[in-house]
């Protein structure tokens, strides 16, 4: 028995690699996270496969999971999105997995920051410009950056900045980055957005209008409907006592995954006896009243 940690990409179901897809195909238990990664990538799994989404799981459930597996002899694919070892939590997996004596293997998948130069047609690694790639994000609420990785001490060297999970914290990253002389205000930059999946989008500016640019950004005209923002709230009295809230958002996907959160605060604001456990945005449209 063995689990196997793959990279699904970063969304386009054709984007996983051969070795991937092919153990999806023939393990018994599937685990994956339904908010990132697609469902047809695990529609690959067997027909009889245990297949479950781990979004709303504890690391406690997961793990709960593939020991009953390992009990049982069956292989685990544990379905992550781009490859697993960029930003993909298996760390503490991994930690859990050796401490129970549970072989392990990792496969790799096609990153997000590769995927947006492919879509994007660029190279970004040209002779006598730029030879050299960052692979970073900046602080959350829940976790913090080591010192000396901050985007004003790694923005000192000059390279191409591939800056993660961090479209909520464009004024920080314009704050740190638009005093350097490798970068300034006229610094080309690229907002990339749900890559490889059908509602990707891209927006080009520069670092000292990046923040506008964003907040400027309109919907495709293709559609005057408006996104839809996901809330899933639990009683307060009981917490097991959840669902889902469809809101409309009007602005494009990308705007609601950088302001989507206020949006979420001020309708909780209204139902005091309720407490949001999580949102997302969704390409799936509402009509509009």
């Amino acid at each position: 028995m063995t689990v196997h940690f793959i990279g699904a990409g970063p969304g386009a179901p054709d984007l996983i690699t051969v070795r991937g897809l092919r153990l999806i195909e023939r393990c018994p238990v599937c685990l994956y996270a339904g908010s990132l990664v697609p469902q047809e990538v695990v529609k690959a799994a067997p027909e009889s496969a245990r297949v479950i989404d781990t979004a709303p799981m504890t690391l406690d459930e997961i793990i709960a999971e593939i020991e009953a597996a390992h009990e049982r002899g069956e292989d685990v694919a544990r379905v992550h999105s781009g490859d697993p070892s960029l930003y993909g939590a298996i760390a503490e997996q991994i930690r859990r997995l050796e401490a129970l004596q549970i072989p392990y293997d990792i496969t790799p998948g096609v990153p997000a920051f590769a995927a947006a130069a492919a879509a994007l047609k660029l190279e970004l690694t040209i002779p006598e410009v730029c030879q050299t790639v960052i692979l970073t994000r900046t602080a959350m609420k829940s976790s913090s950056m080591p010192s000396g990785e901050e985007l004003s001490t790694l923005g000192k060297s000059g390279a191409t900045l591939a800056i993660h999970l961090s479209v909520r914290n464009i004024p920080h990253i314009q704050r740190e980055l638009m005093p350097l002389d490798a970068y300034g205000p006229n610094c080309p930059a690229i907002i990339a957005y749900r890559v490889g999946w059908e509602d990707e989008a891209f927006i080009h500016s520069t670092l000292g209008e990046l923040h506008r640019a964003a907040r400027e950004e309109r919907p495709s005209t293709r559609s005057r409907s408006m996104i839809a923002l996901t809330l899933v709230m639990c009683l307060n009295s009981q917490p097991a006592n959840c669902h889902a809230e469809d809101v409309a958002f009007d602005g494009s996907i990308m705007q609601c995954a950088m302001f989507g959160q206020a949006v979420a605060a001020n309708y909780m604001n209204g139902r005091p006896k309720w407490s949001l456990q999580r949102y997302r945005c969704s390409s799936r449209r509402l009509k509009d009243a």
